[in-house]
């Protein structure tokens, strides 16, 4: 192994505590200080199709759904249109195979509220004695329910918040179906308030604000723009569609991944050549030979570069091209 090939390894296998160096900081896609998060998106850089699509979603009040292949911006998107307004943290609630409607709108921990209840086995005989002889009331609902990303969206009074519903298309048949009626109605029941004589409780949202719930129902007062995102593996229903303004993203050109790496690194004339090479090969695998690419791996690369590390490397080892391959992994089969 040559000094040249492993100058720029931290972990060198040797099995000794010898390390005196310092750990390398993190690109700025994988930092995640308050100031980090709150400036996701602002180097977004949007079409004039996609600016115009969202504006319409404001104004219709239609949930954005955004198809194209992973990694070519469309949650990133969300990100830009709450930091440029200035609508407050997205709210992301990422749809597996088992997501059901409550599991976005709210939650309540029934087994925490019995546990908390008085009653308990290990209570000596008096005191349970005394307790038969008066009520047992378990503790305040409100201290066990908690608004989820959809719930805390809707409830917003003020501006509207930037609701993400991150791949809409991996969830079951009837989810999407199930938000059609939230979005039409613009408000949700939570019937464990509904039932009790209280007509007032304030529960917690994402934030951990506390919101006032009247009468167990949650009235929207300023609708969400909600974003939702399909890498296209299912089909939705015709009401489904006909319901949202629909956005199918394309991957960036040649011109627009360059725009991109400035805005997201800063490089000097020397790493230039080295970077536009990378642009091309990146570009010639996606789009000539079809390989499912998406704008991080190629960002990876380049902060590669940046470490003077070289990803265009061949044959080293007897590996050839390892690293490059491992970094631009086609994202499809």
């Amino acid at each position: 192994m040559s000094e040249k090939n492993s100058a720029w390894w931290i972990y060198q296998g040797t099995g000794e505590k010898d390390f005196k160096g310092k750990f390398p900081e993190p690109p700025p896609w994988r930092q995640f200080t308050k100031e980090a998060i709150e400036k996701r998106g602002a180097n977004f850089e949007p079409t004039a199709a996609e600016i115009e699509l969202v504006n319409a979603a404001f104004y219709l009040w239609r949930p954005l759904l955004i198809t194209g292949k992973p990694g070519i911006g469309k949650t990133t998107l969300a990100y830009a249109v709450a930091y440029e307004l200035d609508l407050g943290k997205v709210l992301r609630w990422s749809i597996t195979t088992n997501s059901k409607l409550k599991d976005g709108l709210y939650s309540y921990d029934a087994i925490g509220r019995l546990q908390d209840t008085p009653l308990q086995e290990n209570q000596s005989q008096q005191k349970r004695q005394l307790q038969k002889s008066a009520a047992i009331k378990p503790p305040s609902i409100n201290k066990y329910l908690r608004l989820g990303p959809l719930g805390t969206a809707l409830s917003a009074k003020d501006k509207p918040r930037v609701l993400l519903i991150d791949e809409i298309d991996k969830s079951d048949i009837d989810l999407p179906n199930d938000l059609l009626h939230i979005f039409e109605e613009g408000e949700f029941l939570i019937p464990e308030l509904a039932r009790l004589p209280e007509k007032e409780y304030f529960i917690p949202n994402e934030d951990d604000e506390k919101v006032l719930i009247e009468q167990g129902r949650v009235h929207c007062q300023a609708f969400p723009l909600v974003i939702l995102t399909s890498n296209g593996e299912r089909e939705f229903s015709p009401a489904f569609l006909r319901r949202c303004i629909q956005l199918e993203m394309e991957p960036p050109n040649k011109e627009k991944l360059t725009r991109i790496v400035k805005a997201h690194l800063d490089y000097d004339t020397e790493q230039e050549e080295k970077i536009k090479e990378l642009i091309t090969e990146f570009i010639k695998l996606r789009d000539k030979k079809n390989k499912e690419l998406a704008t991080d791996q190629l960002l990876n690369a380049v902060y590669m570069v940046l470490k003077d590390v070289d990803p265009l490397r061949r044959n080293i080892e007897g590996f050839g091209n390892k690293l490059l391959d491992t970094l631009w992994k086609s994202l499809s089969n």
